[in-house]
């Protein structure tokens, strides 16, 4: 049976991270704006007014939610981080606040999954803590995210494994303390057992950030972009900077994304609801041709269209939460590529119709409309190009359905509406019952 009702004590502590977020957290929004603010551990007045933060959501019992009790987690189901993480989408800076900002939550799960005992105290405690930040180094320039065109590779050389290749927007970088670098360790093997997945502190000598690239919803500042265009000129690491086995890159790949994605779904119901929550206040607020916009049909439309289509989004992503909480491991795949494919056009769609709906308004930087408008297309490339989730889906839908038997379709009419009647052949038959039925 499906249930995404909460007890009682978790609800309280969703109502009060709401209120949170609000009240508190969405200043630093205001504050510090620029797309790599929540990464910067070096800006002190930013980190002086978020630390009391994070002290409170540690206080509440709410600081990195995504994490089991043996990493000082309290273990959340799914189901109940995606409420949560429904909450924090309405604020840029609510993710490092919680402990929960990507790829930082990806990142700590390969090493607790697969670091060593001294890669796991230098890296992964302090990533946990939120004193540093890391970066997720796996797309490259000619190859974007389809990891059977990668050619950034690494060998073995004595006791060491030497990386050299190029990577292509490796988010964070130039804030990282360390990366996570995927590279081919074997050309000749089947596509998904061609790399290896390795811990490269940022520090180390040929490491090279060519330049940091701002999207189109950051500043325009000579290299303030947050995605790194790296170049790893013959890094050397030790052995034991491989995470999990040669050929596993791609399952310890695949082993951070499923719920990410998940969370990332339900922040970005989170922030349509704030879009949403604005177009009801301008409806209610504005008018136009003698009457308020809310009065007008056309505006109805957007506003119940919107309200529709985020309703059947957010369900959607609750049950594939709910099925990764309650299935064997892997039965939301379809599911979870589903989530990523409605998101970013509904994002798109409710974010469109909000900033038309503020006219002129919506397109400047006194909203904030604008700002989450032009996120939508990353939206749609993040994790995965939308076609990509698609063709999942389609191929996961038609693996091992039966096909027709015979020339015709299963639905055919004939040979059904036959065997009905010869199902029912004996009343029918009986003419002492009034009523005909069609037996061609």
């Amino acid at each position: 049976m499906l249930d995404f009702s909460t007890e009682p004590d978790f609800q309280k502590k969703l109502d009060w991270a709401a209120t949170f977020v609000r009240d508190e957290v969405e200043a630093l929004d205001l504050l510090f704006p620029h797309g790599g603010d929540p990464y910067d551990t070096s800006n002190e007045k930013a980190r002086a007014i978020l630390r009391p933060l994070q002290d409170e959501v540690r206080r509440r019992g709410l600081w990195a939610c995504h994490l089991g009790p043996e990493l000082g987690g309290p273990g959340y189901g799914q189901v109940k981080l995606g409420l949560l993480n429904e909450i924090l989408g309405r604020s840029y800076w609510a993710p490092t606040v919680f402990g929960t900002a990507a790829p930082d939550t990806g990142n700590a799960e390969i090493l607790a999954m697969f670091g060593t005992a001294e890669q796991k105290q230098l890296y992964l405690q302090p990533l946990l803590d939120g004193d540093i930040v890391s970066t997720f180094s796996m797309t490259e320039p000619q190859a974007g995210a389809d990891p059977k065109e990668f050619i950034c590779r690494a060998w073995q050389d004595g006791d060491e494994w030497v990386i050299d290749g190029e990577k292509w927007f490796s988010s964070n970088a130039r804030f990282a303390a360390f990366l996570i670098v995927m590279a081919v360790t074997d050309p000749d093997a089947a596509p998904h057992r061609r790399m290896s997945m390795f811990i490269v502190p940022a520090d180390t000598p040929g490491v090279e950030i060519k330049r940091n690239v701002a999207t189109m919803a950051e500043t325009e500042e000579l290299d303030e972009g947050t995605h790194g265009y790296m170049r790893y000129r013959e890094v050397r690491v030790p052995l034991d900077a491989m995470l999990g086995g040669p050929g596993e890159g791609f399952a310890v790949a695949q082993a951070r994304l499923g719920g990410g994605r998940v969370h990332h779904a339900m922040r970005t119901v989170g922030k349509c609801a704030r879009m949403l929550d604005m177009m009801r206040e301008r409806a209610v607020s504005r008018r136009t041709q003698g009457r308020l916009l809310g009065d007008h049909q056309s505006v109805q439309q957007f506003i119940a269209d919107s309200w529709i289509e985020l309703e059947q989004f957010r369900l959607l992503v609750l049950h594939t939460a709910w099925v990764i909480d309650t299935q064997p491991h892997g039965a939301a795949r379809t599911r979870i590529a589903a989530c990523k494919v409605a998101m970013a056009k509904i994002y798109h769609d409710i974010a469109q119709r909000a900033l038309h709906l503020h006219g002129s308004l919506g397109t400047t930087n006194e909203l904030p409309l604008a700002d989450f408008y032009m996120g939508a297309p990353s939206l749609a490339l993040a994790d995965g190009p939308t076609e990509v989730h698609r063709t999942t889906i389609a191929k996961s839908l038609l693996k091992g359905y039966p096909a027709a038997e015979g020339l015709f379709p299963s639905e055919h009419i004939p040979p059904k509406r036959a065997a009905a009647a010869e199902r029912y052949a004996h009343i029918l038959s009986d003419d002492s019952l009034s009523g005909k039925a069609v037996t061609r």
